[in-house]
C-alpha cells in the first residue's frame, strides 16, 4: 500500500509552506475534538507524475505523538456501522487475481467469540486467505465500535501458512502490549479528506487510511453498488504499494479492493452469507 515520487526543489518549498499552514489549522481542530479520534492532525498527500495520490503524511511525529484515548465507557457492545457491520455469523467471500496471475480467495467471518482488550469488549473476526487453492493465511482480527459509530482495530493474531503448517506470526500485535495502539478502520460518518492510523506498532503495524470519496458507484460481478466510500490504504513499511478500497452500506463491508501503485490486481466480493 504505498510509494513516493521525488519532486523538484521548488515544488518541495511550496509543499512545505502548504503543510505548515495546514498543520496550524488542523491542530486547532484536533485540540477542539480531543485525542479520542484516530486522526492525528494535519494531513497532506504526495503524488506521482501521473497524478495518483500515494502517500498520507500525518503530523504526529511518525507516530511518536499518536496517543488515542481508549475509554471502555465510550464503547458499545455491537458493531453496526453501515459500512463495517460486523454481526456474528456474517461471512463475506472475495476472489481475484494478483499481478502474478495467482488466484486469490479471502473469507471474512464474524465469529461469536469475544475478547477483552484495554477493558473493551472486542468482536473477533476470522480472515482466511488462499492462493491457487492453498491456505496461506489464517488471522483473527479484533474490532470494537465507539458511541460515535467509529470502528476501531485493536490488533490481530496473524498466522502465515505453508503446506498446512504455521511458518510465521509476523505482523501480530495487540493494543496495549509492547507499545501497540489501537487505530480506526471506519469513521462513524466518513468525510472526504478524513485520514487516520488504522493500527500502530512502530516498525510492525503502521497502516493508514484516508477517505477519497463518499458517493462512488461501483459495478462488480455480484451487483451494482451506489454511494460507496472509497478509501486509500498505505503504510510506510511498504512505501511502494497503494491500495484503494470501496465500502458499501448494502454489503456492510468492502466490496472491491485494488492496487493502484506498486503492483496490479484486485479482489472483489462474490458472496455474502450467514453461518
Amino acid at each position: 500500500m504505498r510509494s513516493f515520487q521525488v519532486k523538484r526543489f521548488h515544488d518541495l518549498l511550496i509543499l512545505c509552506f502548504f503543510m505548515l499552514a495546514m498543520a496550524g489549522c488542523q491542530n486547532d481542530k484536533a485540540k477542539e475534538a480531543g485525542n479520542s479520534s484516530a486522526s492525528a492532525a494535519a494531513v497532506s498527500d504526495t503524488a506521482h507524475a501521473d497524478g495518483k495520490s500515494i502517500g498520507i503524511i500525518l503530523q504526529d511525529n511518525n507516530g511518536e505523538d499518536y496517543n488515542p484515548v481508549i475509554d471502555p465507557a465510550n464503547f458499545v457492545g455491537t458493531i453496526d456501522n453501515p459500512y463495517c457491520a460486523l454481526t456474528p455469523g456474517k461471512v463475506w467471500v472475495y476472489e481475484g487475481m494478483d499481478e502474478d496471475v495467482t488466484k486469490e480467495r479471502v473469507e471474512i467471518e464474524v465469529t461469536p467469540d469475544q475478547k477483552t482488550i484495554l477493558g473493551v469488549a472486542i468482536t473477533v473476526v476470522r480472515e482466511r486467505a488462499w492462493e491457487d487453492g492453498e491456505l496461506v493465511e489464517d488471522t483473527l482480527d479484533w474490532f470494537a465500535q465507539d458511541k460515535d459509530g467509529n470502528v476501531w482495530y485493536f490488533g490481530e493474531d496473524s498466522k502465515d501458512i505453508e503446506d498446512g503448517q504455521v511458518v510465521s506470526t509476523k505482523g501480530s500485535w495487540e493494543a496495549g502490549v509492547n507499545g501497540a495502539k489501537a487505530g480506526m478502520v471506519m469513521k462513524g460518518s466518513p468525510q472526504v479528506g478524513d485520514a487516520y492510523r488504522q493500527e500502530f506498532l512502530k516498525g510492525e503495524a503502521e497502516d493508514m487510511g484516508q477517505v477519497l470519496s463518499v458517493g462512488e458507484a461501483v459495478r462488480i460481478g455480484l451487483a451494482n453498488y451506489e454511494n460507496c466510500v472509497q478509501t486509500k490504504d498505505w503504510t510506510p513499511l511498504e512505501p511502494d504499494l497503494v491500495e484503494h478500497k470501496f465500502y458499501s452500506k448494502e454489503a456492510g463491508n468492502v466490496i472491491l479492493e485494488k492496487k493502484i501503485a506498486g503492483g496490479s490486481g484486485q479482489i472483489e466480493l462474490i458472496e455474502i452469507k450467514n453461518q
